[in-house]
């Protein structure tokens, strides 16, 4: 008997290619016979404002590229927006809604299928110029199609077409406003964090882009990331295709940017665009989310009521139709507590933090307010323990936005294989907020070692929930000698509640990343009295 097959990988696994389809279909012929009574009213108020058409985008060295168009008639001045597309073989129908949506709101719209994907010609060059090159190609189309004069002009991506939405901002003068969700800032450090290459989420992506067609220079860097080959030419191609770079640009202009992520990001973790939104200087907007990549906003793409996309909605509002809706009021930041999702508005990122309080690893395992000299902790590389990073990619962030996060026990993490300290209970609730830096040093006996560190909130039973992590890497240094290692982890919004522990957890194996140490090689953790070994935590 042939075993089924098994469905294509999908960075969004929520997406209904069929329902789209269906919605699309409506949006061309008015038969709305079949569709939800939600959409079918969508499309209803979409068709009376707007007329959709199905076309081509002739990109960058005359790829054509697929495309829907959302067009207004008549002569008054009118706002556009420019949605490049997700990682995704659906291409650019995977906005179908949203674009109805905002369409429905006055906005000329078009969304395209970025070079590679679904219907588009060309090769996946991953946010480089020739896709820059292809957002400002879509939006002449778009320009040349309006039939009165055009007021202000949005960008919006979700996660791939964000990258590609804030380079496109940064070299098209023409560009207003940014949407830009589940995105990155720094695609280098996305793909090397502290060294350690993300060979999960590099993965995860050549799965879910196994009917795109990855040009050869991206099959390469691909495949280097994987094996560790030629580090710094891959650092080189991120460069060129990381908003960061090219901050000075979207700051000289003031360009409005608005930032969504989810705090367990396991493709861009949310430390490097936060490094973006930072430097930022014009108006901006960050929302942190429980969840993981794309997961705080897949609701709204599928057309139910979604914070993210109502903020969406409401930044264009603002800065491409200059209505006074008060999103500028609320603060830079706004941030859902784990696993409470209470929403916290703050001032600015850094307001977030309130003080530090720092915890010191102590011999015994402990974890706790006084410095200790002299200790060692051993770590015995090449072998797994229950503490990882996720069980998959992506899909486990939407058991935490449905209240069911991982829950890891503690008891089954073998202390020959990490090494663990643990803080006293809490005597009342912790609020952490901000990002927790960690301090220590280690010997290895080999060149090149890794270790993980996941920060814990134990309760009394032993079984505990991920906090935040951070991996580590040293490539360079001689064997058996002493490596000081200074880390962030990733940022993080979580309540610990009374009577439950802060636990930290060090081994030097995780599925998520490469791993630098030879087999059956020896990390030894300690605490020099010069540099003593601790965990900063933020509390707010």
């Amino acid at each position: 008997m042939t075993p089924a097959a098994q469905p294509p990988f999908s960075l969004y696994p929520e997406l209904d290619a069929t329902a789209l389809g269906a919605f699309v279909s409506a949006l061309e012929s008015g038969d709305v016979t079949g569709l939800p009574p939600a959409r079918a009213a969508e499309v209803a108020e979409a068709r009376a404002l707007a007329v959709f058409t199905r076309g081509k985008v002739t990109g960058a060295d005359g790829d054509l590229l697929d495309a829907a168009l959302w067009r207004h008639t008549g002569a008054q001045p009118r706002p556009m927006i420019v949605m490049p597309s997700p990682w995704t073989s659906l291409g650019w129908l995977a906005y179908a809604v949203q674009a109805t949506l905002f369409a429905a709101r006055g906005y000329n719209v078009l969304a395209y299928s970025t070079r590679g994907f679904a219907g588009s010609e060309g090769q996946v060059d991953v946010a480089g110029p020739l896709d820059v090159a292809d957002g400002s190609r879509a939006l002449d189309h778009l320009i040349e199609r309006s039939t009165g004069p055009v007021t202000k002009i949005g960008f919006l991506g979700d996660s791939y077409g964000s990258g590609i939405s804030q380079l496109v901002a940064a070299h098209d003068t023409r560009v207003d406003a940014v949407v830009a969700l589940s995105t990155w800032g720094d695609l280098g450090e996305a793909f090397y964090e502290n060294s350690t290459r993300h060979v999960a989420a590099v993965k995860a992506l050549l799965k879910a882009a196994a009917k795109a067609r990855l040009s050869p220079q991206t099959q390469s860097v691909f495949d280097n990331v994987l094996t560790g080959s030629d580090v710094r030419g891959t650092l080189r191609w991120a460069e060129v295709r990381s908003p960061f770079t090219h901050i000075k640009e979207l700051n000289r202009r003031q360009v409005p940017v608005f930032f969504s992520h989810a705090w367990h990001e396991t493709l861009f973790p949310a430390n490097q665009t936060l490094r973006m939104f930072n430097e930022l200087t014009g108006p901006k907007r960050l929302a942190l989310s429980i969840g993981d990549h794309s997961g705080p906003e897949m609701s709204g793409v599928l057309g139910l009521p979604n914070r993210i996309w109502t903020d969406a909605h409401r930044w264009f509002d603002h800065h491409l139709k200059g209505i006074d809706n008060g999103i500028d009021d609320e603060g830079q930041f706004i941030g859902e507590v784990m696993w409470s999702k209470t929403l916290e508005p703050r001032p600015t990122w850094p307001s977030v933090t309130e003080q530090l309080q720092r915890l010191h690893l102590a011999d015994g395992g402990e974890l706790g307010p006084e410095a200790e000299a002299g200790w060692t902790a051993t770590v015995l590389c090449g072998m797994d323990t229950p503490a990882t990073v996720a069980d998959k990619v992506v899909e486990s962030g939407y058991a935490e936005m449905a209240g069911r996060p991982k829950v890891y026990l503690t008891e089954d993490i073998d202390r020959t294989v990490a090494a663990v300290w643990t803080a006293e209970p809490a005597a009342e609730t912790v609020r952490l907020r901000g990002t927790p830096r960690l301090r220590v040093t280690y010997r290895a006996a080999n060149p090149g070692s890794t270790f993980v560190a996941y920060l814990f909130e134990v309760a009394p039973d032993g079984t505990a929930h991920l906090v935040t992590h951070a991996p580590y890497s040293d490539l360079e240094s001689p064997p058996d000698s002493l490596i000081s290692a200074d880390i962030e982890l990733q940022a993080t919004a979580y309540d610990v509640p009374r009577g439950h522990r802060l636990m930290l957890v060090i081994d030097a194996r995780d599925p998520f990343y490469a791993d630098a140490n030879l087999p059956r090689a020896t990390l030894a953790f300690t605490s020099p009295e010069a540099t003593p070994s601790y965990l900063d935590l933020p509390l707010g």
